[in-house]
């Protein structure tokens, strides 16, 4: 989603009127349906003002094409400022800028992380500017394909136009996301240093169709980054799939293959600690993500999904694949059908409603339904620790399928279309059952998998 696209020339036309933070202020009302905030408006107004000190010179191209606010899709980031056009070599770039209005800041031991005041009353934690531009890069070149099989390349960079260099966030620890994404601070020479970083990757415009290509690209995993998972598990006795597990494993991949927006699938599996659940979520997501199909692993508690993001990053940083974990409250605002499958992992912490407060959206079971054609549920219902948790596999796995069954050791898989259903039970024994009249053909185990 772009908020606001232009060319060079209507946007320096644009901000010398002093209107531009309102125009940019409507069109984000109607493109999101909520409104921006005062003080953002007010940030909008002055870093525009910045960058347009910063293009306002003859040696970069008039019609370079200028985006503002691209929602980066299924994810809650915004990229501050985008520009577009031709390299000298005939290279397609953009350059992507992050903007921050801050004066000051303090270095934080945490790699990446500054702390300094984000807007609120208290100085907090977050990434360093040049971090951001550097993942939001990131982000786009694993998963648009637009970017990168378009041959789309990316020019990341940070300007804190307000900012003196003062040793903190210019410190040596911040090097190695500076050298990806160059750091730009407050005063002239700087200013020529970031327009000679523009005009290395824009040395002549493209009237922002590279900007509408990005927009329009399709959202799925890139083969790197797909290769790259599926390379990291391989080799792994972590995350090999023993006894019963291959058997869950390659039904809910046959599942998935089959679901549609017209056929979405549901399945769920049961499991005790120990049984693997996690392992196949976990082998799912890989080959799933290997197949080009868009999916997520999703739980409610942030644990378990920044452990596995930790155990799977090998060679990729942790940002280049975090965009294939989310929790289970963001999902309230998802177009129906965006992900080709959702894997929810410990699916029996589920709540009925999302924030921090518990008073977003209408049901998260719901809500990660529609958002997928196939939603996969990890359920242990011994595991259920509050009230407030509803993702049991019992009877009340009616708010999930209307078909499912009413004992408390079982579960289903129901097609939207047909009455084709997967049962799973605790120690891994699955049943299926197909078409009318239905036929059985269950597979048991003689141990439980470890």
């Amino acid at each position: 989603m772009l908020v606001y696209q232009s060319i060079k020339s209507r946007f320096l036309g644009e901000v010398e009127s002093r209107g531009i933070e309102y125009d940019i202020a409507k069109a984000y009302l109607s493109k999101t349906g909520r409104y921006a905030p005062d003080a953002e408006i007010r940030a909008w107004r002055h870093s525009l003002e910045a960058m347009a000190r910063v293009l306002g010179r003859d040696d970069i191209a008039a019609n370079a094409g200028i985006a503002i606010e691209f929602g980066i899709p299924q994810t809650s980031k915004r990229i501050d400022f985008l520009i577009s056009g031709i390299g000298a070599d005939g290279s397609r770039n953009v350059v992507i800028v992050e903007l921050k209005q801050w004066s000051t800041s303090r270095v934080s031991e945490k790699d990446g992380i500054l702390i300094a005041n984000r807007g609120g009353r208290w100085e907090t934690e977050g990434p360093h500017p040049s971090y951001q531009a550097w993942s939001y890069a990131a982000l786009l070149n694993g998963f648009n394909e637009a970017v990168y099989d378009g041959g789309i390349e990316l020019g990341p960079c940070a300007y804190l136009h307000n900012y003196i260099a003062d040793g903190q966030v210019d410190d040596a620890r911040y090097a190695p996301y500076i050298d990806r994404a160059p750091l730009f601070l407050r005063g002239k020479d700087e200013q020529e240093r970031l327009a000679g970083f523009i005009k290395r990757h824009v040395h002549k415009g493209d009237d922002a169709s590279l900007l509408f290509e990005i927009e329009a690209g399709r959202i799925r995993p890139s083969k790197m980054l797909a290769d790259s998972i599926v390379g990291m598990l391989k080799g792994n006795p972590e995350f090999v799939l023993v006894d019963d597990q291959k058997t869950v494993y390659e039904t809910c991949l046959a599942m998935a293959r089959k679901a549609s927006a017209k056929h979405k699938q549901v399945v769920i599996v049961r499991g005790g600690p120990g049984t693997g659940k996690s392992v196949v979520a976990i082998n799912l997501l890989a080959r799933l993500t290997r197949d080009g199909m868009l999916s997520k692993y999703v739980s409610r508690n942030a644990a378990p999904r920044e452990v596995y993001k930790e155990r799977l990053a090998g060679h990729l940083r942790k940002v280049e694949i975090g965009n294939l974990f989310g929790g289970s409250g963001s999902f309230i605002d998802t177009p129906p059908g965006t992900f080709g499958a959702l894997i929810v992992d410990e699916a029996h912490r589920l709540n009925l409603k999302s924030g921090l407060y518990g008073n977003l959206g209408e049901n998260q079971i719901a809500e990660l339904i529609r958002s997928a054609d196939c939603t996969i549920f990890f359920v242990d219902d011994d595991q259920v620790v509050t009230l407030a948790d509803i993702g049991t596999a019992g009877p009340s796995t009616r708010s999930l399928t209307s078909s499912a069954p009413r004992s408390p050791t079982s579960s289903s898989h129901r097609s939207s279309a047909a009455a084709d259903r997967t049962v799973f039970s605790p120690g891994w024994t699955m049943s299926l059952e197909s078409g009318r009249p239905r036929t059985r053909r269950s597979i048991r185990p003689s141990s439980t998998s470890g």
